[in-house]
């Protein structure tokens, strides 16, 4: 005997109270419910049903063997719907972890676009700029802003690289600087995801020189670095899109632009798929079309 189905069948019966009425919504016969649910009532060794020439009524045992098991196949039958929904392109639950700061700038106009492309994918997004454990935290896709991967077992992929660049408030102290070496170290401001201290490496071309950050100050967000530049307190190393609006206001100004760092790159990360997922697969692609150029348009 099929449980499962069997199980349906008890449901149904339970709820209409008419076997031919069972039948009709399961596309079978009347015949077949009766021997199903007389099956059922031999293998438990209990009478589910009173049966009547007009209808049928749950037994006391029948009421109590519906109340368990219901609750039971309504997980059965949300999980085998979720599971395909996960492997549909257009359907399912879409959880990710990306930066604050770029979740706070990018992300809403790239998450809006996406969903008008894809309304019945669910969006579950969570903004830190830690790195996260995937597997643990149950993460479908992560966004990072990082250095090239050096784990050769992790599943990533390159989108684009992000421009970083020095700021400092106009008329500053920093803001003359002509050399990273006349930086105040105390001037320097960190950005670190553990607020600790950061280390640049600026390079002219010919020469790279390293200077050491956050010595006074370090923080793990590149918006409150900005901010506190731009109101004099010193230079910090952000990518472009951060300090943008700063740039275009005239609160902070490029400064050292002969002296580049490494540059960035925005990865998305993957837990350990042997093939990723249609929906995940359909947003990464839709971000790597799209990415790119937004981020192009905020520098």
């Amino acid at each position: 005997m099929d449980e499962i189905k069997a199980f349906r069948t008890f449901l149904l019966a339970a709820q209409k109270r008419n076997f031919a009425q069972v039948a009709r919504e399961l596309d079978t016969t009347p015949a077949f419910v009766t021997r199903t649910i007389a099956a059922l009532e031999a293998q438990l060794g209990v009478q589910l049903f009173v049966r009547t020439t007009r209808r049928v009524s749950l037994t006391t045992d029948g009421a109590l063997f519906a109340a368990r098991i219901d609750p039971a196949m309504r997980m059965l039958v949300d999980a085998r719907t979720d599971m395909i929904n996960a492997h549909k392109a257009d359907e399912g639950r879409l959880r990710l972890n990306a930066p604050m700061s770029l979740g706070q700038r990018v992300l809403p106009q790239i998450l809006g676009s996406f969903r008008n492309l894809y309304p019945k994918i669910a969006i579950e997004l969570s903004l830190t700029d830690r790195l996260v454990d995937m597997v643990e935290q149950d993460f479908d896709l992560a966004i990072r802003i990082s250095g090239p991967p050096s784990d050769k077992f992790t599943i990533w992929r390159k989108i684009c690289e992000v421009r970083r660049i020095l700021v400092a408030a106009p008329g500053s102290t920093c803001s003359a600087a002509m050399h990273p070496n006349e930086l105040n170290p105390d001037a320097c401001l960190a950005y670190s995801p553990d607020s600790r201290l950061e280390t640049w490496e600026l390079s002219d071309g010919k020469t790279t020189v390293t200077v050491s950050a956050g010595r006074s100050v370090s923080a793990n967000n590149g918006e409150l670095l900005a901010r506190m530049a731009a109101d004099g307190a010193g230079v910090t190393l952000l990518p472009v899109f951060i300090v943008a609006d700063h740039l275009k206001a005239g609160r902070l100004v490029p400064i050292l632009s002969g002296w580049q760092p490494p540059q960035l790159w925005l990865t998305l990360y993957y837990p350990p798929y042997q093939k990723l997922p249609p929906r995940i697969d359909a947003f990464s692609n839709f971000v790597e079309q799209n990415i790119p150029a937004l981020m192009t348009t905020l520098e």
